[in-house]
């Protein structure tokens, strides 16, 4: 790939480059010696009709989806229990209060001294959530501390059983057995011993609450008690059976008051509570959080507490004083080392409850009055109003621009300030990034900014709020600073810039161009090419084999993991293919900075690894890319679509991959990213929108237009549609439901890729060389109406708009000054006719100037400079 010095008109000279970007962005080159915009006279057609003027007028703003203000309130109220007043009187300030009411419980029945417990199995002791040292003996079931509990040792195996053993015989009418929100028994028997010989005195099926009354059908008069679970709740914490106490009398439980409220999407920020008043005895609240009502309970889906090893028992508590208060959830303990509060969540459903943990105790109290004001929150993340909006997008497609603004917000919601309380607990705290403006991968979790994550969501920035460019900046600087002396690049600031990633290191050099590429940021460049040259000529050289391929596994990488953590080894399709994108962007970036050596030195270096890839990795049978060609035969998406995208794959072999991921991936909620089940069970069922980015990408490139469209819709339509809706999920599992469970990211930036594939495809425009000094209009229809949109460059906005019927296309473009770039029209050359106003540019059999191009049966108009353009191209027989 040539690059040529071009003169900014009315700027200092700078090197640009001849052909863009990474994963998708390539493009028509353009010589220094581009005609002016004289050449070739913007003319305006005959008056755009009267929608396409209303369309400019701004009805995208309908479509976007951040908050108004930094104060965010509830829409509604989802539910109540329990005791409360008044539970929608949460959702306005000001005005009437609601209030929640809890009577004094009653001490719990105690078993009589000497009595004993002892169980089927017993999970052995460890330092818990809280880093302090616990057993899980049986007796824990009968010590009267709910707080400690029996576990029993066989994993997702029953039955299991707990006896207890009185000194006497006692009369029991019934007992109650409280367990734990980790994971409730849901089947179990209760049998007594009478008259030399066990009998049932109570069954119990589809349990679901943490404290159940089981009364006996009449008093029995016995020694022992055995109850034998048959089945549990399986949690993200293990299917195990665990019971904290059992009382020997049945009691039912006091309802706990709570109201749920819904916010109506995710939000992220730090919640607050204005409480106006309180019984005086210190009454507790215990506030859960949940991105979905599926996993909405008694704790929140995710805290970081409970991650680092903390005490919040998966809720946020705060006790409530007489005297009321104004309460913002920030971390930290209210009351010496109890009353503990994580801080900053990301969420949708907000549930607060009058209630306490019996290890908070004398400090909040599970009873008592509360009354509140309102419910809110202070959201941290960047505030996307459509004033903020420096690039836009909107077409005839509803769905579609639905997509579009819901991978903005959910970027939005990932755009923050890093800040030690609110990142992710695994030693991820780093000084140096403290107080910076950056991209993290979630908003609810991991909240720290992953470099591959850039490679989807630095885009979307770019392409939307630009002023916040920084943002991915921070991140590329630091990464680069913490290189560690052999080369490597660490991921993410977690452990301690230590986890060992083999893929990521490639992205923190195609998000680098990417970077220069939408900002022309020379100075990043320069500062930081030493690090480019010692990933690329140090470290992944160490990972190389002897056919000049990465081979995972060398130079002690066996343990290295990848964006999914996957068991992957050897020869592996997508990091060689990721491998080509990032030499070639490297080379990119050495030729802007006059490094033309360093530049053919990874060009030469690329075309090797492509050549070996088709040569070793292609699976003929098939008619894919073999995921590795280590162990068993399986085709992934992620190394199939990069072998399209970065041309590895020539034309038939592009079509015959894809049409290979058609007929073996594709699922009602997207494109399931491997073919089978060989690499983990129910991997051909699982959907990561961050490798389906690239293979939009490699539709549209392969001029499949409908085919990219479709699988947007059955993507992005799926998390539309589902529970929490707008925001982009992190991953997508078996039957379209979040694939890690509660511990999903429903908000996660790596997963917006439909924003810059509608922007840069279906729209067409995108940068072909550092800070848009070229760029390229290529729109792809694929059945699309019309379209319009913008895009930030650092010399104004890029705006274009398109028309599209079956006899007539339309296409206008207003260039920002300091630009010059092409508009390629989509369709058969040999039956258009391309006009520009009054003038013929194209009749079908050739051009009337030299500015118009035909390649690949595509008309292209180049030299197009600052002003308005428009063009019109007819449809013509024969």
């Amino acid at each position: 790939m040539a690059s040529r010095s071009t003169p900014d008109k009315g700027l200092p000279r700078r090197t640009v480059l001849a052909t863009a970007g990474t994963v998708g962005l390539t493009a028509v080159s353009f010589s220094a010696g581009l005609p002016s915009a004289e050449a070739l006279p913007a003319e305006e057609p005959a008056d755009p009709a009267p929608a396409s003027r209303s369309r400019r007028a701004g009805g995208w703003h309908r479509y976007v989806q951040g908050p108004s203000s930094r104060t965010v309130r509830p829409l509604r109220v989802v539910s109540s229990s329990g005791d409360v007043e008044n539970p929608e009187a949460l959702l306005k300030p000001g005005g009437a209060t609601s209030v929640l009411r809890r009577p004094r419980p009653e001490a719990a029945p105690r078993w009589p001294d000497g009595t004993t417990a002892e169980a089927s199995s017993t999970h052995a002791g460890n330092n818990g959530n809280d880093g302090q040292p616990r057993t899980y003996d049986a007796a824990n079931a009968i010590d009267g501390n709910p707080d400690t509990f029996w576990n029993d040792d066989t994993l997702g195996v029953f039955p299991d059983t707990l006896t207890i053993v009185t000194p006497q015989v006692t009369p029991l009418r019934g007992i109650t057995v409280i367990s734990n929100s980790d994971g409730v028994p849901t089947d179990y028997t209760v049998d007594v011993w009478r008259d030399g010989d066990w009998h049932t005195a109570a069954t119990v099926t589809g349990n679901d609450a943490v404290q159940t009354a089981v009364p006996f059908t009449e008093e029995v008069s016995t020694d022992r008690v055995r109850i034998t679970v048959t089945n549990a709740q399986d949690t993200s914490h293990g299917n195990f059976t665990r019971i904290n106490e059992v009382w020997p009398a049945p009691v039912d439980p006091i309802p706990v008051p709570s109201v749920t409220v819904d916010f109506g999407k995710v939000v992220v920020g730090y919640p607050q509570v204005r409480f106006t008043s309180a019984s005086d005895n210190n009454p507790g609240v215990r506030v859960a959080f949940s991105e979905t009502r599926r996993f909405l309970t008694d704790r929140s889906d995710f805290t970081r507490s409970d991650q680092a090893g903390g005490t919040g028992q998966g809720t946020d508590q705060f006790a409530v004083p007489a005297g009321g208060a104004n309460w913002v959830d920030h971390k930290g303990f209210q009351a010496g080392d109890k009353v503990f509060a994580d801080g900053l969540h990301g969420f949708r459903y907000l549930k607060i409850s009058l209630d306490a943990l019996a290890s908070d105790s004398p400090a909040a109290q599970p009873w008592g009055t509360v009354e509140i004001d309102s419910i809110s929150l202070q959201f941290t993340a960047y505030l996307g109003t459509p004033s903020t909006y420096r690039g836009w997008f909107l077409c005839s497609d509803d769905e579609l621009n639905r997509y579009w603004y819901g991978a903005a917000y959910t970027n939005e919601l990932v755009t923050d300030t890093f800040r030690q309380d609110d990142v992710d607990p695994r030693n991820a705290w780093s000084a140096t990034l403290e107080g910076k403006l950056v991209l993290q991968d979630g908003a609810k979790r991991d909240r720290d900014p992953y470099v591959g994550d850039l490679a989807v969501s630095a885009r979307t920035l770019y392409l939307t709020h630009d002023d916040a460019a920084a943002a991915a900046r921070n991140v590329l600087a630091d990464l680069a600073e913490h290189q560690r002396a052999d080369g490597w690049i660490p991921p993410a600031s977690i452990g301690n810039y230590t986890l060992p990633l083999f893929d990521y290191p490639l992205y923190w050099v195609t998000c680098s161009w990417d970077y220069v590429l939408y900002t022309g940021d020379r100075q990043y460049a320069t500062r930081y090419y030493p690090a480019l040259l010692k990933v690329l000529d140090t470290w992944y050289p160490s990972v190389t084999d002897d056919a000049g391929l990465l081979s995972k596994g060398l130079n002690d990488t066996g343990g290295y993991g990848d964006y999914a953590f996957l068991g992957r080894t050897g020869r592996v399709a997508y990091y060689n293919a990721l491998y080509v994108q990032a030499l070639r962007d490297a080379a990119r970036l050495a030729r802007l900075l006059g490094q033309s050596g360093d530049a053919t030195r990874w060009i030469t270096r690329a075309d090797k690894v492509a050549q070996a890839v088709n040569a070793l990795l292609w699976d003929a049978d098939a008619g894919a890319y073999l995921d590795s060609a280590t162990g068993a035969v399986r085709h992934a998406q992620d190394g199939n679509a990069l072998a399209v995208v970065t041309g590895i794959a020539g034309t038939d072999r592009a079509a015959s991959a894809l049409a290979h991921l058609d007929a073996t991936t594709k699922r009602a909620y997207g494109n399931a990213f491997m073919d089978n089940d060989t690499l983990f069970d129910q991997a051909s069922q699982r959907v990561y929108a961050f490798t389906s980015y690239p293979e939009i990408e490699a539709r549209f490139l392969s001029g499949q237009a409908g085919s990219a469209l479709d699988q947007i819709r059955r993507t992005y339509g799926w998390m539309d549609k589902n529970d929490p809706g707008i925001t982009h999920w992190e991953g997508i599992g078996p039957g379209g439901s979040p694939y890690e469970d509660a511990y999903t990211s429903m908000a996660h930036g790596w997963s917006t890729g439909v924003l810059p594939a509608l922007t840069h495809h279906l729209l067409g425009a995108r940068p072909t060389s550092p800070g848009y000094a070229t760029w390229e209009v290529h729109p792809q229809p694929g059945g699309v109406d019309w379209a319009t949109g913008q895009l930030p460059t650092p010399y104004g906005p890029l705006r274009v708009e398109w028309e599209n019927s079956s006899h007539v296309f339309r296409i206008t473009v207003h260039v920002p000054g300091h630009t010059q770039g092409s508009v390629a029209l989509p369709g058969d050359a040999r039956a258009q006719r391309v006009r520009a106003g009054r003038r013929t540019l194209w009749d079908g059999r050739r051009a009337s100037t030299g500015d118009v191009a035909v390649a690949d049966g595509t008309v292209t108009v180049s030299g197009l400079g600052p002003g308005d353009h428009s063009l019109v191209c007819e449809r013509v027989s024969g």
